[in-house]
C-alpha cells in the first residue's frame, strides 16, 4: 500500500547526500529506533549510529550507513543532519576495521571518563554500525 510522499533530505558536513521525496524513513535515535511517515508529529532528535533507510516506496530503499548527528522533522519535512553518510556499497571494509581497531586501542589507552576514552567509545560505535550496513 503506497503512502503519501513528503521531502527529505541528508547533510553532511560535506555537504548533501539525499534529496528527494519519500514514503517513510527509518533509523535510530539515542531512545530507540523510529519511523516516520508523512504528517508525523514534529520531532527533534539524537541519532546514533546505524541504518538509514528511505523508502521511496515499498520497494524502492535508499540506504546509508549514517553516523552520530540530528533528525528534526517539522512542517511535513524530513532533515537529517550527521557526520557521515555512505552508501552501503562505497564503505571500505579494510579501512573500517583498521579504523575500528585503531578506535579501540586509543579506548583502552585512554583514562576512564575521559573525553579521550568517549571519543573512542563513539568511533568505535560508529565504525561498527559501518561495518554492519556494509554486511
Amino acid at each position: 500500500m503506497a503512502h503519501e510522499k513528503f521531502p527529505a533530505e541528508v547533510l553532511t558536513p560535506e555537504g548533501e547526500v539525499f534529496s528527494d521525496e519519500i514514503e517513510m524513513l527509518s533509523t535510530k535515535t539515542t531512545l530507540g529506533s523510529i519511523g516516520i511517515l508523512a504528517h508525523h508529529e514534529p520531532v527533534l532528535a539524537l541519532l546514533e549510529p546505524t541504518e538509514l533507510r528511505l523508502y521511496r516506496s515499498e520497494s524502492e530503499i535508499v540506504r546509508f550507513a549514517q553516523a552520530e548527528g540530528y533528525l528534526q522533522f517539522a512542517d511535513n519535512r524530513a532533515l537529517v543532519l550527521v557526520e557521515e553518510a555512505m552508501r552501503p556499497d562505497a564503505i571500505d571494509r579494510a579501512s573500517y576495521e583498521s579504523k575500528r581497531s585503531e578506535a579501540q586501542a586509543a579506548a583502552e589507552r585512554a583514562e576512564p571518563g575521559s573525553e579521550e576514552a568517549a571519543r573512542a567509545q563513539r568511533d568505535m560505535r560508529r565504525y561498527e554500525a559501518f561495518l554492519k550496513v556494509a554486511g
